[in-house]
């Protein structure tokens, strides 16, 4: 299998990923008594493609990939806009749940797209960083570092861009709590994955007819 076919498989789901945790992302579940979207299922993917993608094929092809995913998040919620306001045919009964499934509001749209272009573009800047302070070894380190350093800030940046006073229980206290609680979740999910980087490294690397 060629690289370049690889490329594109973890292209691809790095763009599920993404999608994914944005469209399914409104359901909260509990987690060992703690209160979290499903979409901490599926976003970890995306750092964790980027950073296989950056350690083969370097910064610039993974920051091509955060710039076309940015491109295609965008226009899943134009879309997602559109079919929302379209009226529905007569026969169609569901449209009530519909809009109240794939509906949020302008607010959540911003901060999702900002977090994600930010957060991701710091992975693969400071995946580069400590590649080259490392001199290309320990790849548990370099990704675990960036990754978790991502987090927070993609963490950060969406709940507070999101939910800062849309309430007066949503208080600075009352979201870096639950920012909390969301990012050790995700420094968990890190740290699981660096088994499948050297993984996905070595099948990368490996290129056969």
């Amino acid at each position: 299998m060629k690289q370049e076919f690889k490329l594109a498989i973890l292209s691809a789901i790095f763009v599920a990923g993404l999608l994914t945790a944005n469209l399914l992302g409104s359901k909260v579940t509990i987690l060992f008594g703690i209160a979290v979207s499903v979409g901490i299922f599926a976003y970890p993917l995306t750092f964790l493609m980027t950073d296989a993608i950056a350690e083969v094929f370097g910064k610039k092809k993974a920051q091509q990939l955060v710039y076309a995913a940015f491109i295609a998040q965008v226009l899943v919620l134009i879309l997602t806009y559109i079919s929302i306001k379209l009226p529905p045919a007569g026969r169609y009964t569901l449209n009530t749940e519909y809009v109240a499934v794939f509906s949020s509001s302008l607010r959540m749209m911003v901060a999702s797209l900002i977090a994600f272009f930010i957060s991701q573009m710091h992975d693969v800047w400071a995946f580069e960083f400590w590649k080259t302070k490392t001199k290309g070894k320990y790849l548990w380190l370099r990704n675990n570092a960036s990754t978790i350093v991502s987090q927070a800030i993609d963490t950060l940046l969406f709940m507070f861009i999101a939910f800062y006073h849309i309430s007066e229980k949503f208080t600075t206290p009352f979201i870096l709590q639950l920012c909390l609680s969301y990012w050790l979740f995700k420094v968990v999910f890190a740290l699981l994955d660096t088994p499948l980087v050297y993984g996905l490294v070595r099948w990368l690397k490996k290129e056969t007819d």
